[in-house]
């Protein structure tokens, strides 16, 4: 599941109401010449990688598709050398007919594509239901019954808790839009005027409650540096995403891909579209991680030697755990040292398929970086889809899990939305307010744990980039070790909460945040010593 979502990104805006103003590229400047809580990379371009030789690196951006015709995007995207584009044949002999520049899981081979999907909830939901509705325990007959009837049970709650938490989201939402728009339209007709500003705003004399809010909330984004349509604009947005979809039992997809859903191991299904539709996301993720450093437009990538592949597995919704393994066998096979997995989920039918995919990767010598999900909860107790921890207990060498960090050096640090955990997120990165490519060659702020894992596959793939001979073991190694431990001890709003304070080291096994000058500086050490 796509977890940033324009409603994560904008209800954490208008939760924390009008915010300090920080650079457009926050994320890569330095904390202490900055006064951000970026991870120093032009520090590190200027001072320790100036004339060094690099090699390229390929980075699967597995998602929800990566427009590769974007300005800042085209010139480093991966072009797959035995494939010719568009001639129907599938020349390499990997399966895959036409995949140039990735490969695309939910679609078909006749071009067509799944935008929108239901939750893995609703999915296994509806199937416990379809054996259990009206029935009680004493229905039933035998042990495994009544054990699945129990899991029924939790499973039930959990979906009539997200449905009531849908609808009362929706409509506080369309409450807020309605509010705005109607102080926006009534300051347009007293005025005259089709552009309403910060002074107008303040000046407006709002009687009815309804406007009192509207206006509140109106200024204080607008004193953010958010014009006042745009905001609407947005919230239209949002609300269009809560169509109820991911919540609909009686939504069937999966006819569009044409596969044998049931059927794990099968392999050769799906499209070249590696693009699709609803590619905000994975674009946003893939600028992120190496958005072209060299061309003067727009933002620059965390890597400066990298080819982004891109497939497509994560649809508006629930991504499904087949797709998730043979996303990640493709990107593997064909390349790729480094996957950023942005997404996530609550439940996960088949993860003995995605676990033998992340231990194949292992096998190869492909790290993964997964986003640990914006849910506000604590993921040693509450497992985020997938995970470390492998059905045998094992946890694989070449994982780690990321949480969002705010620009700001105080007990707003951790973002509000982030999950964490002590034992299972390895550190955070910045993940509030980033500013990155999006379809059709432009630039939008998205907030998410699904940006802090692209910073981190970002200065991974720096670390491979430079020093190739290091293992995902060592640069997990060097990342944690290297991370930023200066605010470990101080006290944070604890995610989730309004006030509840706990120190910055209790959300992750390092207590940091990661730094690519000091994980070069760490790499470089561990080569010289080396070789």
């Amino acid at each position: 599941m796509k977890k940033i979502t324009l409603a994560a990104s904008l209800c954490f805006t208008l939760i924390s109401q009008a915010q300090t103003k920080r650079p457009d590229n926050w994320f890569n400047l330095d904390a202490t010449k900055d006064n951000v809580n970026g991870v120093s990379t032009e520090k590190t371009y200027e001072e320790l990688l100036k004339g060094k030789k690099s090699t390229t690196i390929i980075v699967g951006v597995l998602d929800s598709g990566v427009d590769y015709m974007h300005e800042d995007l085209k010139g480093i995207m991966w072009t797959n050398p035995g494939e010719i584009a568009g001639n129907g044949i599938d020349d390499d002999k990997n399966g895959y007919i036409d995949d140039i520049h990735g490969w695309n899981f939910i679609g078909n081979k006749d071009g067509r594509n799944i935008e929108k999907d239901n939750l893995e909830l609703t999915r296994v939901y509806k199937d416990l239901n379809t054996k259990y509705n009206g029935k009680s325990e004493s229905d039933l007959k035998t042990k495994a019954e009544k054990k699945e009837f129990k899991y029924y049970q939790i499973v039930k709650a959990d979906y009539d808790k997200e449905v009531a938490e849908g609808e009362a989201q929706t409509n506080q939402y369309k409450f807020i839009r309605d509010a705005v728009a109607g102080v926006v339209e009534k300051i347009k007709k007293e005025k005259g005027v089709e552009k309403v500003t910060v002074d107008d705003l303040k000046k407006f004399d709002a009687k009815e409650q309804k406007d009192k809010q509207g206006k509140a909330i109106a200024v204080a984004q607008a004193s953010a540096g958010m014009d006042p349509q745009e905001l609407i604009s947005q919230l239209d947005e949002a609300l269009a995403s809560m169509d109820g979809s991911r919540l609909d039992v009686n939504l069937d997809t999966r006819s569009i891909v044409g596969d044998n859903y049931n059927d794990i191991n099968e392999k050769y299904y799906g499209n070249a579209d590696c693009k699709g539709p609803g590619a905000f996301h994975g674009t946003h993720v893939a600028g992120i991680i190496a958005a072209s450093r060299k061309n003067n437009l727009g933002m620059d990538g965390v890597a400066d030697n990298v080819r982004i592949m891109s497939v497509r597995c994560v649809p508006d919704g629930d991504e499904r755990d087949k797709d998730i393994a043979n996303a990640i066998r493709y990107a593997v096979d064909n390349g790729a040292v480094i996957l950023n997995m942005s997404f996530g989920k609550k439940y996960s039918p088949g993860k003995k398929a995605v676990d033998d995919a992340v231990k194949y990767a292992e096998s190869k010598g492909v790290l993964l970086i997964h986003a640990a999900g914006n849910a506000s909860e604590d993921i040693d107790e509450i497992t985020h889809y997938p995970c470390k921890k492998l059905e045998n207990g094992k946890i694989p060498s070449n994982f780690m899990d990321i949480g969002a960090l705010s620009w700001k050096s105080n007990d707003e640090m951790a973002a509000p939305f982030s999950n964490y955990g002590k034992k299972t997120v390895d550190l955070f990165a910045p993940g509030v307010d980033i500013h990155s490519t999006v379809p059709e060659g432009l630039y939008k702020d998205a907030s998410g744990t699904s940006m802090a894992a692209p910073v981190v596959a970002g200065v991974a793939a720096v670390l491979k980039s430079y020093y190739p001979e290091l293992t995902p073991k060592q640069i997990i190694k060097i990342l944690n070790k290297s991370s930023i431990k200066t605010y470990k001890d101080m006290k944070v709003i604890k995610p989730g909460t309004k006030d509840e304070m706990i120190k910055f080291k209790e959300l992750s096994k390092t207590g940091g945040t990661v730094n690519l000058y000091e994980a070069v500086k760490m790499a470089q050490g561990m080569v010289k010593v080396k070789g």
